[in-house]
């Protein structure tokens, strides 16, 4: 799937915010009583650091710790203006302008930027480019440059890099008969796989949000480390975690051009115009991958034995696959994505999914675990539907849990948070 810039601007214009996939700043993530952005070289001196996310050698960009600030510097002495951006999901920072040096670089140090990982475009004489010091990353629609703002909160160390055993992130490519092309998931397997070779594990199926690929989990979210940190501090079963491409089309069906979507355009034409890009994403997963994986991999191919979750626009989908195929899945997920979010459509637990929630008691029965979240400052839309749907929820006696990310919105930070509090509840109840 390829969009066009304009996608950003519709974000912050719509509905579409609620399926959008970036990294998203807090809305106090410039602050107002903070410093002004310094533009000029004295900001070289201090605790700045080349950010984690650079690529190798690169000065630029650098992050304070301490200060949560960021200092950039792009070589482009033919500019004559030169600016950036930092965030995505509809809640960036407005433009900031660097300023440009004797030397012909121009040089930001930014207030201070919310702790996670956030996308950023430059604006060189208005071309959005990305920035050559850093990684790239795959968000909305194409590889942006991207930073990581280390979090100051011990209780965040959760998503770091530690000295225990690691499980393998590997790549799969397969011929999809529902697509009629050729996909990829990328599946980790826990540490000691390769090893115990007559254990079999249970399997959680996790998918990324609008915009974003089955990269987005391994390489923004960190979903690998944080299952290598639970899984050897005995906080989570071993588990096998397989990562689909979230789009997929029927052959010969014509993709809509999401260009066209306007700022303001209505929720129900970006809806329409994303389920052509979904639309066979459940009969490729249901059809084709779980059982490639259960052929491919030592999984315990049962239903109580398989999760499914996903963020944004991946939570919707875990809704829509799993509350169809309960006969599949026993543990549903949903990351500031779910249904009835939008408001418009009120949970009616008599008939909505064919009525699999009218009888509470039976609903408990057959689905192990109702897990949902939503962060503090996500956009005021996502939020109240979240909240609206948790407490349709609670009056209807249905079985849940329900978790907010403190001081997060829509971004990577919220994600993490939420499968660090997901994942230890899987397969508790089912012998391994």
């Amino acid at each position: 799937m390829t969009t066009s810039s304009s996608r950003r601007a519709f974000l912050k214009g719509s509905a579409g915010a609620v399926i959008a996939g970036g990294a998203m700043l807090r809305t106090d993530a410039v602050e107002a009583a903070g410093p002004p952005p310094s533009r000029g070289p004295s900001a070289a001196t201090g605790t700045f650091r080349p950010a984690e996310t650079n690529v190798p050698q690169a000065q630029f960009p650098r992050v304070d710790a301490h200060s949560r600030r960021v200092q950039l510097r792009i070589e482009a002495p033919q500019a004559r203006r030169v600016q950036v951006m930092i965030g995505g999901g509809g809640g960036e920072t407005p433009r900031m302008d660097l300023a440009k040096q004797s030397d012909g670089a121009w040089t930001l140090t930014t207030p201070p930027i919310v702790e996670g990982f956030h996308y950023y475009p430059v604006y060189i004489d208005g071309f959005e480019a990305n920035d050559p010091g850093s990684r790239t990353f795959f968000g909305e629609g194409r590889d942006m440059s991207g930073i990581e703002i280390p979090s100051p909160l011990a209780s965040d160390s959760f998503y770091l890099i530690r000295d225990v055993p690691h499980g393998e992130v590997r790549e799969h490519r397969y011929f999809s008969s529902v697509t009629e092309d050729w996909r990829r998931i990328i599946v980790y397997t826990p540490p000691g796989y390769d090893h115990e070779q007559r254990r079999r594990y249970p399997v959680l199926y996790l998918q990324h949000g609008a915009g974003e690929d089955e990269t987005g989990w391994t390489r923004q979210g960190r979903a690998n480390l944080i299952l290598d940190n639970l899984i050897t501090s005995g906080q989570a079963k071993p588990m096998i975690v397989v990562m689909a491409y979230g789009y997929a089309k029927f052959p010969g069906a014509r993709a809509p051009d999401l260009s066209k979507l306007k700022p303001g355009s209505s929720p129900a034409a970006f809806f329409a115009a994303m389920q052509v890009y979904i639309a066979a994403f459940g009969d490729d997963l249901t059809k084709v991958v779980v059982p490639l994986v259960d052929s491919s991999y030592r999984t315990i191919p049962d239903r109580d034995h398989r999760a499914m979750a996903g963020l944004s626009m991946g939570g919707f989908q875990t809704f829509d696959v799993t509350l169809s195929h309960l006969d599949m899945f026993s543990y549903i997920g949903g990351f500031s994505g779910a249904p009835f979010v939008l408001g418009n459509t009120r949970f009616d637990p008599k008939t909505a999914y064919h009525g699999v929630f009218a009888d509470p008691a039976a609903f408990a029965k057959r689905v192990h675990l109702l897990w949902l979240g939503v962060g503090t400052n996500e956009m005021a839309m996502i939020h109240r539907g979240l909240m609206a749907f948790q407490q349709d929820l609670e009056q209807a006696h249905i079985a849940h849990v329900f978790y907010q990310s403190p001081g997060t919105a829509h971004e990577w930070l919220t994600w993490r948070r939420d499968l660090n509090d997901f994942a230890p509840r899987l397969f508790r109840g089912a012998r391994a």
